[in-house]
């Protein structure tokens, strides 16, 4: 059932561009570290070649998958058909940190959707493409992306949104430091 790619076809794409969720998944490279797993939406993740995809990450309670691969690199991406025809995604591949205001962050910023409380963005080399069915999945149907974070980050503001960074976002739950903690302040 499972198939295997070179690289993400137009097919693919387009299999990622109707999704409106999909999952990160990271790991330390400690045995006892804790592997994360983060949803995602805000039609956020973008096919940037066959071989490179990204995604605008918002601020949030942690920052596990940045500080994860600011140590090891590994991360994987899931999608899932939740309506018909049944169909997974995993995209696995080495991924890194792009900061606003570091040298790479104007080949980027134009590329995702501008929103308050925008932390980084988060690009990844595809090495390993592969699908598979999906029959386990259940079928529902979207209402809409929720308003709550871009909400939040409105409200606090710039200012408000990078100090909760440097309350929350600075070291993974494993005590990793992210990328955030190498700019001034962090």
């Amino acid at each position: 059932m499972a198939k295997v790619f070179d690289c993400i076809t137009e097919e693919l794409q387009e299999f990622i561009a109707a999704q409106h969720l999909f999952f990160v998944g990271s790991a330390p490279l400690s045995p006892t570290g804790h592997v994360n797993l983060s949803p995602k939406g805000m039609e956020s993740f973008r096919v940037l070649s066959p071989n490179r995809v990204g995604y605008l990450d918002l601020t949030g309670s942690g920052n596990e998958t940045s500080a994860h691969l600011q140590e090891n690199g590994r991360i994987t991406f899931l999608f899932c058909a939740f309506q018909e025809p049944a169909r997974i995604l995993r995209l696995y591949g080495q991924g890194y940190t792009i900061l606003p205001g570091t040298p790479d962050w104007k080949s980027v910023e134009s590329l995702f959707p501008s929103l308050p409380g925008t932390r980084q963005v988060i690009i990844a080399d595809i090495e390993r493409v592969q699908t598979s069915c999906g029959f386990g999945v259940p079928i529902y149907e979207y209402q809409g992306q929720r308003q709550t974070l871009v909400n939040w980050a409105t409200k606090k503001g710039e200012e408000g949104v990078r100090e909760y960074q440097q309350q929350k976002n600075l070291v993974s739950i494993d005590g990793l430091p992210t990328p955030l903690s190498n700019l001034p302040g962090g």
